[in-house]
């Protein structure tokens, strides 16, 4: 693991200006891309102590062995070199947009003689334009079903248009109607693609236009008395129609915008995109992705936002519409909006607005684009972990892989989180047969190692909970290793008399997975040999590359990215981090809320708890007169002028809690 100080560029010569950066590991590589208002505050931020970063930030750090940076005159051109660079270098430490799924859409080959409309999934490519995506496979093939009667456009592959040509004769969509067969010459290639043109037209929402067209027509047709082609107009009229109803119209004034909403914890994001053309949700696209910074929403729109259009600019053709539409409505705005939306702009040609809706029609279908975000996140979450299969393969990867006696059916997990060693604390997640007991999760608020590092927080916690363990098993009742909190406090024993099920910490795991390399795999390994405890192996995972640390080993076990067994770890893992840091937060929280009234003559415990819960918060105090504080039941006039005296003294401390992040 490198150093970053290794490679800190000297003080002072960093410019404090807009540029790009890039980070290099030690072979020249580019792992990472960023963009920043002001490179030297922003590359500081990433020299700081290496525990108050973001897991995967710090993982990056010291990966890298180098940086460098360009500087740029405006924060558009900034955008636009960020985005060059990801393309072009393909960092491992981006966020990339991939599909949480693949939707299929509706593929038109122009960059082909005779065009060709068919379902597709896959990577997009240059000169075929798409359309979606869908739900479902199923619902394209209806609506194209009930278009190729007014747009007979050719959809077979190459190799059935190539034999029926050979033949002489069209397919049965030919004959009955619902194909042009270009293949036999009954139209020709520019008469083939003008058909292909309207079906492209009236699938990017120029439907009015069409449909009085086709109605002109029709009167025109019966004026003539030409019944049987009026009949048949009027028929494709009524296609059309129908096609159109299987779009749902969420604004009446024809808005061209994309809606786009997040879910995420702190480790990944999901993000969904309705696209809203002419009024009508046209399609919908839906990603997760890891996240590299302790990073919010309004972040996480900047770098959506400048990869996806820019993609998608580059894979337009010429002549055909911009991808990028009039609006995009995002819930909230990054602090380089203005330049964002001027980048757009000129990726469209016109004037693209980027911006948050808060109330009506759009508001609310930004909420309906919200909940699918949160349903595809939870999906992604159970989609692997709900498989009975994929589980049962997890675990015996890890018997193999870690030559373990049985498979690891109870796999508990330890990890640390603090603040520059303050506020040190615990969490103890419980997993059985791979799947979370919440019921049984347990968290520390360390004592004698909270000055000391990890890696004796880690041992302290091994001890407590396992000496618990012993105590229970043995049935003293003494609780020599005792340390969970209150609430998770349980009643003393191997066995509770009343369910005679064994108590929480009287079951032990097979597998202790601690947060962290080979000293704190070692550290954890070293207690239980002191407590005698031979029965529980011992494993470290470490983030920088999901490396699997045995204890004494001098080099990790290494499995492959795809294996089930290292997703459980990394689930497992990714829990216990999350529930360290909920831990933390609310427990910082509450001591920076009643620090600011500590001190204060005849404000005990009761009556501080009295004041909180008559104001509702420490904001709410503050901003309260002598008389309102008085009002509370058993706080005096005088202690109610010393409450407020010592509150107009005090400055708060409104730094936002990030955690372990940047």
């Amino acid at each position: 693991m490198a150093d970053p100080s290794t490679y800190r560029p000297s003080p002072g010569t960093i410019p404090d200006a807009p540029g790009v950066y890039k980070f290099r590991d030690p072979r020249g590589a580019v792992i990472y891309v960023g963009k920043a208002k002001s490179l030297r505050g922003r590359l500081n931020s990433y020299f700081a102590d290496l525990s108050l970063l973001h897991p995967r930030t710090r993982q990056m750090v010291t990966t890298a062995g180098s940086v460098e940076w360009t500087v740029v005159a405006t924060e558009v051109e900034a955008l636009q070199l960020e985005y060059n660079w990801i393309k072009e270098f393909d960092p491992r430490f981006n966020v990339r947009y991939r599909d949480d799924k693949s939707y299929p859409v509706l593929a038109v080959t122009l960059n082909e003689e005779y065009p060709r409309l068919h379902v597709y999934r896959g990577p997009r490519r240059r000169g075929v334009r798409y359309f979606g995506p869908y739900a479902h496979a199923w619902a394209i093939r209806e609506t194209l079903d009930l278009l190729l009667r007014v747009f007979p456009a050719r959809t077979c592959s190459k190799g059935v248009f190539r034999r029926h040509g050979q033949i002489g004769r069209p397919c049965l969509l030919g004959y009955i109607g619902k194909c042009s067969a270009p293949c036999v010459g009954r139209v020709s290639a520019e008469e083939h693609r003008d058909i292909v043109d309207d079906f492209c037209d009236f699938l990017a929402g120029q439907t009015d236009r069409m449909m009085r067209r086709i109605e002109k027509e029709m009167n025109a047709a019966s004026a003539d008395l030409e019944f049987e082609r009026a009949a048949r107009l009027r028929d494709d009229l009524a296609a059309l129609r129908r096609a159109m109803e299987k779009q749902a119209v969420v604004f009446g004034d024809g808005t061209d915008a994309d809606v786009v909403a997040f879910a995420h914890d702190d480790l990944e994001a999901a993000v969904q995109v309705f696209h809203v053309r002419g009024g009508r949700v046209r399609g919908q696209r839906g990603w997760v992705i890891d996240k590299i910074d302790e990073i919010d929403e309004a972040g996480l729109v900047h770098q959506f936002v400048s990869q996806f259009y820019g993609d998608q600019a580059d894979l337009a053709e010429e002549g055909t519409a911009s991808p990028v539409p009039r609006e995009v409505l995002v819930p909230a705005l990054p602090d380089d909006a203005p330049a964002i939306s001027d980048w757009l702009s000129g990726l469209r040609g016109s004037r693209v607005q980027l911006r948050v809706p808060h109330r009506g029609d759009k508001r609310a279908l930004m909420d309906t684009v919200a909940r699918n975000a949160k349903e595809a996140f939870a999906q992604h979450k159970l989609r692997r972990a709900g498989d009975l299969t994929a589980r049962s393969a997890a675990l015996q990867e890890l018997q193999d892989a870690l030559g373990l006696e049985t498979a690891p059916l109870r796999i508990e997990c330890v990890d640390i989180s603090h603040i520059q060693g303050s506020d040190v604390v615990a969490s103890l997640v419980v997993f059985e047969d791979g799947l979370a007991r919440k019921s049984e999760y347990r968290r520390f608020a360390i004592r004698e190692a909270a000055t000391e590092g990890d890696v004796a927080a880690i041992a302290e916690v091994v001890r407590r909970r396992f000496t618990r363990y012993l105590s229970e098993t043995n049935g003293n009742g003494t609780g020599a290793g005792a340390g969970a909190e209150p609430a998770d406090q349980e009643i003393r024993g191997g066995i509770d008399p009343e369910t005679g099920r064994p108590k929480k910490f009287a079951y032990p795991p097979n597998l202790l997975v601690v947060d962290g390399a080979g000293p704190q795999a070692n550290a954890a390994a070293d207690v239980l040999a002191e407590l005698g405890i031979s029965d529980v192996a011992v494993i470290g995972l470490a983030k920088r590359l999901e490396e699997v640390w045995l204890p004494a080993d001098p080099e990790p076990t290494i499995l492959s990215r795809t294996s089930e067994g290292l997703y459980l770890l990394q689930r497992v893992r990714d829990e216990a981090h999350r529930f360290a840091i909920t831990y933390h937060r609310g427990k910082r929280s509450k001591r920076m809320t009643t620090s600011a009234l500590d001190g204060i003559p005849g404000l005990g415990q009761s009556r501080k708890a009295a004041l909180l819960k008559h104001f509702g918060s420490l904001k709410r105090l503050r901003e309260a007169s002598v008389n309102d504080i008085s009002g509370v039941p058993g706080i005096g006039t005088h202690t109610a002028a010393l409450v407020h005296s010592a509150l107009e003294r005090d400055t708060p401390d409104n730094t936002p809690d990030k955690g372990r992040g940047l």
